[in-house]
């Protein structure tokens, strides 16, 4: 009866790791097709638009420090337009696309790209 009990442990605890995964894959799936094309894949804005835009590294000590989660999530929602260093920096409102918990994803992915 114990072996059979630290097998279901066992199963449980896989499933809820690769139900996670696959969370983590969909947010991943989410930020590439979002937020890519500009911030890119690491977070550090080195893509052709994102340098055109002059997008500051989201994995600096300093952006994580001046973006609180508020901000970023006002700027998901309604988007940016303003004129930066000399360039235009544009970002549509994703307000209509993505629901609150997409939204809190893809705050906490923009958090880890610090850690990595």
């Amino acid at each position: 009866m114990k072996k059979l009990g630290l097998t279901l442990i066992a199963v449980g605890a896989l499933w809820a790791t690769n139900s996670f995964a696959g969370d983590d894959e969909k947010v991943a799936r989410m930020w590439k097709s979002k937020c890519g094309s500009c911030h890119g894949a690491d977070g550090k804005g080195e893509t052709k638009q994102g340098k055109k835009m002059g997008i500051a590294d989201m994995t600096t000590a300093a952006w994580q420090k001046e973006f609180t989660d508020d901000k970023i999530k006002e700027t998901i929602l309604k988007g940016l337009s303003r004129e930066k260093n000399g360039k235009q920096q544009d970002m549509d409102p994703l307000e209509k696309e993505l629901d609150a918990a997409q939204i809190d994803q893809l705050i906490k992915f923009a958090r880890s790209l610090a850690k990595k």
